[in-house]
């Protein structure tokens, strides 16, 4: 089958639902302003699995291990990178991308809140987090992510309820 997005990185993105049905946002570290917040997300290591390579990037993330598998996107999201951030992509040296497209999953958190490290990895992704609301998401992120939490939103707010005990 061809790829319909070769010069899109691929990635995966995870929305961690807690037992109350209320998601963990991530701020990104060192952005200020109010679209700091966002999901869990990163790149596919050529020949990973993909679950694989979700379950990595929370680990790597957030320190969480302790997650059950609720559900996934089907096919790519795709978003497209503004010119500014490509151009800063080109000059770090950096693969030049026109964009991400993510398979997206659904965790249930099953752990205690003691397990969420955000320096589980080398390059920390972000300085704080809290639990919201999945209906929240869309106004959290920048505004180049909007189109992809939409459709994420959309596809897993069946789950944004409280889970059976």
């Amino acid at each position: 089958m061809a790829d319909l997005f070769p010069t899109h990185r691929p990635n995966v993105g995870v929305v961690l639902f807690n037992r109350d049905g209320k998601v963990w946002f991530g701020h990104r570290a060192g952005q200020d302003g109010a679209h700091a917040w966002q999901f869990p997300q990163g790149g596919v290591d050529k020949g990973e699995d993909i679950e694989a390579a979700a379950r990595r990037e929370l680990e790597e993330e957030t320190g969480v291990v302790s997650a059950d598998l609720i559900g996934r996107t089907e096919g790519w999201i795709v978003y497209d990178f503004p010119e500014a951030l490509k151009a800063q992509h080109r000059r770090d040296g950096r693969k030049p991308w026109d964009g991400q497209k993510q398979v997206w999953f659904a965790f249930r958190f099953t752990g205690d809140e003691a397990e969420i490290r955000l320096d589980r990895h080398d390059e920390i992704e972000f300085d704080a987090w809290r639990w919201g609301d999945l209906s929240e998401a869309c106004d959290l992120i920048v505004p180049f992510k909007r189109q992809a939490y939409e459709q994420v939103v959309a596809a897993f707010e069946p789950f944004a309820a409280p889970a059976l005990k």
